[in-house]
């Protein structure tokens, strides 16, 4: 979401915002930029990332809202910069929804992108976090919204006045009211509140989109990319709605100008920050994904992957699942995509994959752990959505997506000392970080121990994927291979054990020669494995799997 340098020398007064308190002027003076130190340079390389919704992760001074001092607070447990212990996550990543000045909760609106939101902190507070998240080896990805802004912001409410305002062609505006439908077939004009015309707002009448066809607007985008990656230390973005950016005609998705847009965008950022990473939301399928490449953004999230994922979890089916995965890394260079299994818009794990009345909780908690164990073993840069290691709960409205992380029992759920702003889910006092601490069966624990699997295992974190055969489509069967080093994954994705399971490539897939399978996780090894002169693995008997049960082992030549 972009938004505009505020100068106070202007003057321009912000309307106060009704949806939430404290909101009055917002003068940012145009800041000076310092670098700061950045995350290690080669983080990418077998990382996992998180995502947090700094609202909900936890409070410091007791208001019920999330801070930024509440989050430092709580980095030891995203990642405590010692690769050798497991009471960490072991993410290298972090992606922070929207965390600049907004009338509204979620953010998705600006009203000053050079300010961190006052309810979550200041400036400084935020590079005091910066400094404490690179010190753990942790990279920062804010979220960019480059497609819109508040209607509260200064510079709409000056278009407003009509043509002589100097931020006019910021936006779009129509009288009288265009006939055509938005992308979608939503209403996407709306009536200006002072004059008798409209102005253009894809998503929401609150949200304006700006006009990319004028200059001041592209290059006030790069700027405030500029001021994060030096003043702010950030590492990356995480852009918002890529293919809405700019409208050609009756063209409304995915224009040539905005390709245009994202390479100069790029181009921009890498100049300011070489070792810059950009995510880009495509909410869309391989297909559409892939005119965004090679020379646009460093990544998109890979949503069809997602819906693949929780698909073969429910139905107990892996083939598709497999077949899915293999067209994107032959489809996209370099494993350039981000995988997720939720984010912040769309039901969570737990929720979508309930079980009947045949499994209950048991059934829907062994199903999570199988779909975090497919996100994490599986190619992509995974993302993992805050509280979905620990199977929280949650279904729309979004504030239901986004509730409050569930640390303990204890009144608050250790979040706040106060009122929750927004109430918990009703199992916090049961699913909570205090309850599976300890416990590696868990699925706290299984996120654990694949996270720092995925950095410390080349092939398993960086590896290229090939598919595997085991006769039964219920297993999900398949090798991660760097050079001469393999992990062999080998899942079961139904709900009845399976006796004697084995594997078997039709073509070369390993160098020849004899290989030793040591168990990555808990389990027994494996028996030797025999590669023949061809490179083909010829039914390599894994041996027994129960339901929704793994095995994942080193391959050793």
């Amino acid at each position: 979401m972009l938004t505009v340098r505020i100068v106070a020398a202007w003057s321009i007064a912000l309307i106060a915002c009704g949806t939430k308190s404290g909101r009055g002027r917002v003068d940012s003076a145009p800041p000076a930029l310092t670098a700061r130190p950045a995350a290690p340079a080669d983080w990418r390389r077998g990382a996992t990332c998180y995502e947090v919704f700094v609202r909900s992760f936890h409070d410091s001074d007791g208001d019920g809202v999330g801070d930024l001092p509440g989050l430092t607070q709580k980095l030891d447990y995203i990642n405590d910069g010692n690769p050798a212990t497991r009471s960490d996550l072991g993410a290298r990543c972090m992606w922070l929804m929207p965390i600049v000045e907004s009338p509204t909760y979620h953010g998705y609106d600006a009203v000053d992108y050079y300010r961190v939101d006052r309810e979550y902190g200041t400036n400084e507070e935020f590079k005091r976090f910066i400094d404490e998240a690179h010190r753990r080896g942790i990279a920062v990805l804010v979220d960019m919204v480059l497609n819109h802004l508040s209607s509260e912001h200064p510079y709409f409410q000056d278009a407003l006045g009509g043509p002589g305002s100097r931020y006019r062609d910021w936006f779009r505006w129509a009288s009288p009211k265009p006939s055509a439908p938005g992308p979608w077939g939503q209403n996407a004009w709306h009536r200006s509140p002072r004059r008798d015309e409209y102005y253009y707002g894809v998503f929401w009448h609150t949200m304006p989109d700006l006009n990319y066809e004028t200059p001041a607007v592209r290059e006030e985008a790069k700027r405030i990319a500029t001021f994060w990656l030096t003043d702010m230390g950030v590492d990356g973005f995480r852009l918002d709605a890529v293919p809405y950016l700019v409208e050609e005609g009756s063209r409304l998705i995915g224009t040539p100008g905005t390709h245009a847009f994202l390479r100069q965008y790029a181009t921009h950022v890498r100049a300011v920050a070489p070792n810059v990473f950009t995510v880009g939301e495509v909410w869309d399928g391989l297909g559409k994904m892939l005119p965004y490449y090679p020379d646009q953004l460093e990544s998109y999230f890979a949503f069809d992957l997602s819906d693949s994922l929780i698909a073969a979890v429910r139905t107990g089916s892996a083939g598709a699942l497999l077949r899915h995965y293999a067209r994107f890394q032959d489809a996209i260079p370099a494993g350039r995509w981000s995988t997720f299994l939720r984010n912040h818009d769309q039901t969570r794990t737990t929720t979508v994959l309930a079980g009947d009345s045949m499994g209950g909780m048991e059934l829907r908690m062994a199903r999570t752990k199988m779909a975090a164990t497919l996100l994490l073993t599986l190619p992509g840069l995974p993302f993992v959505y805050y509280g979905e290691e620990i199977g929280m709960t949650g279904d729309k409205p979004d504030e239901r997506l986004r509730t409050p992380m569930q640390w303990s029992a204890a009144p608050g759920a250790g979040f706040t000392r106060g009122t929750p702003w927004q109430p918990l889910q009703a199992d916090w006092a049961t699913t909570n970080v205090a309850g599976q601490e300890g416990r590696r069966e868990s699925l706290l624990g299984r996120h654990r121990d694949l996270i720092h699997l995925r950095a410390e295992h080349p092939a398993l974190g960086a590896g290229v994927f090939v598919p595997l055969s085991a006769g039964n489509d219920a297993v999900a069967a398949y090798l991660r291979r760097d050079g001469r080093r393999a992990a062999l994954i080998v899942a079961n994705l139904g709900r009845t054990s399976l006796s004697a399971v084995s594997v078997f490539s039709a073509d070369s897939v390993l160098q020849a020669g004899r290989y030793t399978v040591r168990s990555l996780l808990t389990g027994r090894d494996g028996a030797s494995l025999v590669v023949g002169a061809g490179g083909q693995i010829h039914n390599y008997v894994v041996g027994s799997l129960g339901p929704l049960e793994s095995r994942i082992f080193d391959l050793v030549p």
